[in-house]
């Protein structure tokens, strides 16, 4: 092989290795979430990266909720939060793109008829 070509296949190689890794979306992000009075409400998403792994916290009226089976892979990612509404337990759904310091979600109660609830968290300066 020429030098060429392998300065080539290094590049390709590196590129494809980079858009392979999990983006890291580590640390506080805010969104004003919709609510079902169609007013929205500001929730805080605390999130921590361990390689594919997703673990934190979301923060809003009901208090701190913990994440679970929470994923993150290249740009997407995914989580439930099990939140309890009047004595039942209710599983939501989140799942999102990231785009720099924005990620824009859906969230759909599991099992629900209503379609997803859009919104768009930003990372957080402070």
């Amino acid at each position: 092989m020429t030098l060429r070509s392998l300065s080539l296949a290094g590049a390709f190689v590196l590129a494809a290795t980079l858009v392979a890794q999990a983006a890291d979306i580590s640390g506080k992000w805010t969104a004003q979430v919709p609510g079902r009075d169609g007013q929205t409400r500001e929730a805080t998403f605390t999130f921590k990266v361990d390689g594919e792994k997703l673990t934190g916290t979301t923060s809003g009226r009901n208090g701190d909720q913990p994440i679970s089976d929470g994923t993150i892979k290249g740009n997407a990612v995914a989580f439930n939060v099990v939140a309890n509404f009047n004595g039942q337990d209710v599983k939501i759904v989140y799942k999102g793109t990231i785009n720099g310091d924005e990620i824009k979600f859906t969230r759909q109660r599991e099992g629900g008829e209503q379609p997803p609830a859009e919104f768009v968290a930003k990372r957080a300066t402070s």
